[in-house]
């Protein structure tokens, strides 16, 4: 794209190359049962157990609400993940592993790892705490979150 090496527009190509074909072969690992690249997201955010809202939800998985909506159907239908009305805030809906949920992302996320290990990335958890960073300076909402954690400056 560029011919200065490390030019911004490097930068764009390189990281929308590496995520088409990390979810092309993510894909592939997940195809066997029949799961997408935006379910799994789903899945790997539910897993930490604190139930999500949908809106969250929507966003960390990247889908519009529509669909986002369409795809947990079809993963309740599945039943690995249900819905219930927030405790605090009876107007929201947040999402939960099942048990089976729980089960089958321990499983998937194990075949997942074995995938990226083989390809021999050995400082991936650099790679995505430098993404993380990136991403934390490019979007104004996380960076008021950042803020909001670390507190008044004195």
């Amino acid at each position: 794209m560029s011919d200065v090496p490390g030019a911004p527009a490097d930068l764009l190509r390189s990281l929308t190359r590496a995520e088409r074909l990390l979810s092309r072969r993510l894909g592939a690992v997940l195809a066997d049962d029949a799961l997408s690249i935006e379910a799994w997201r789903v899945l790997c955010l539910l897993a930490d157990g604190q139930g999500h809202p949908m809106s969250e939800v929507s966003a960390e998985a990247s889908l519009p609400p529509g669909t986002l909506t369409k795809l947990v159907d079809q993963l309740v239908d599945r039943n690995l993940v249900f819905r219930r009305i927030d405790p605090i805030d009876r107007r929201r809906i947040r999402a939960y592993l099942t048990a089976r949920g729980r089960r089958e992302h321990a499983r998937l996320d194990e075949r997942v790892r074995a995938s990226l290990a083989e390809l021999g990335v050995p400082q991936a958890a650099d790679l995505v705490s430098q993404l993380d960073d990136l991403i934390g300076r490019l979007d104004p909402a996380r960076q008021r979150e950042h803020a909001d954690a670390v507190g008044p400056h004195r």
